[in-house]
């Protein structure tokens, strides 16, 4: 399977799962080319950022463990497949 470019957005909204969010991240560790992480000390919660690089199901699975955890909203976004994108041309 072809690996393609992405970005994760994750919200966390309740502190006590950002031990297993980080869990889930280190498991991944080899999709995560890049990460930024800001909290929000006024309600303690946080938004992560993700750079990835993998197939559509690595990152599949890693969103998806992700979204399954109360609190966690999880959005992303990969770029178009190479064939596709020279389809474009």
């Amino acid at each position: 399977m072809e690996k393609r470019l992405g970005f994760i957005g994750i919200i966390v909204s309740r502190k006590d799962c950002i031990e297993e969010v980080n869990r889930i991240l280190s498991r991944f560790g080899k999709l995560i080319r890049g990460r930024i992480g800001v909290p929000n000390h006024e309600d303690e919660s946080a938004v992560i950022g993700l750079i990835t690089e993998g197939t559509n199901d690595e990152i599949g699975a890693l969103t998806g463990k992700l979204g399954n955890l109360p609190g966690i909203v999880v959005k992303s976004a990969l770029a178009p497949s190479k064939s596709k994108g020279e389809e474009r041309k």
